[in-house]
């Protein structure tokens, strides 16, 4: 089975980690998760990493979870939904506490996960097209797992801006939230990515990993309580009947019970 992912490392240290299922828009399936993990741990590791870039192959950065992994999930024994949100969860801490910096280049859109995916960023740069959402709720679902660093980003006040609403927004407001550090054309996105990448290439290693884990200690606290109560939310949501209709209706094709009716 090929890989979802691709690790690609220049002479500098500078390593690229795509997301590569451009045909599901990135949505990461159980496989992708485990793929991101082990490369954030593996990427920690490795003394010849200076800074990781990630990115997504294709048109979209990443459209969060694939709801084809998400159905099963719910479909479950308990324990194996608890595994499933526990795979997910510590992958987005793996990425978040890898002692690199993490610069995000977004090239396309970023829904639910995607948007999680952003935020576990040290800084996270689009192209001014991409567009944004925290579409859990549309579905049924919660922004759960995710939601300790989209409230770390934007903090809580721009966080419940569009945190329940499943509102799509632009590069422009995404830049305005906090989400993003800058919005730029598709053509300078490289140009972008590196301006932030080339000033690590003259820091001492140590002293950035060191540095990134006392600003997690600072911020806001995202430790194994915070963690688990987002795991156990996330369970919640799949068992519950509207995570059910919400699932069923996207794969029907139909509008969820919930959804405004539009007459003509």
């Amino acid at each position: 089975m090929s890989s979802t992912i691709r690790v690609e490392t220049d002479l500098r240290g500078v390593a690229t980690l795509r997301l590569e299922r451009p045909d599901k828009h990135n949505a990461m399936s159980e496989r992708m998760i485990d793929e991101l993990a082990e490369a954030a741990r593996r990427l920690g590791r490795d003394p010849a990493v200076r800074v990781v870039v990630l990115t997504g192959a294709g048109r979209s950065f990443c459209a969060g979870g694939d709801l084809g992994w998400m159905r099963e999930q719910m479909a479950a024994n308990a324990a194996a939904r608890a595994a499933g949100a526990t795979r997910l969860a510590m992958m987005l801490k793996a990425l978040n506490e890898m002692p690199k910096p993490l610069i995000g280049r977004l090239q396309g859109n970023a829904f639910g996960g995607g948007v999680g995916l952003a935020c576990v960023c040290d800084v996270a740069l689009a192209a001014d097209t991409a567009r944004f959402g925290l579409t859990e709720t549309r579905l049924g679902l919660i922004p759960a797992t995710i939601g300790p660093y989209v409230l770390a980003r934007l903090g809580e006040a721009m966080a419940r801006r569009v945190f329940m609403s499943a509102r799509v927004f632009d590069a422009a407001e995404a830049e305005r939230l906090g989400l993003i550090a800058r919005a730029v054309p598709a053509e300078e996105l490289d140009a972008a990515v590196e301006a932030e990448v080339a000033p690590y290439l003259n820091c001492a290693p140590g002293a950035v990993a060191e540095a990134k884990a006392l600003a997690r200690r600072l911020g806001p606290r995202i430790d194994e309580a915070v963690i688990a109560e987002t795991i156990e939310a996330l369970v919640r949501r799949w068992e519950s009947p509207e995570a059910a209709e919400g699932i069923a209706a996207f794969f029907d094709r139909r509008a969820p019970s919930w959804a405004e009716k539009r007459n003509g």
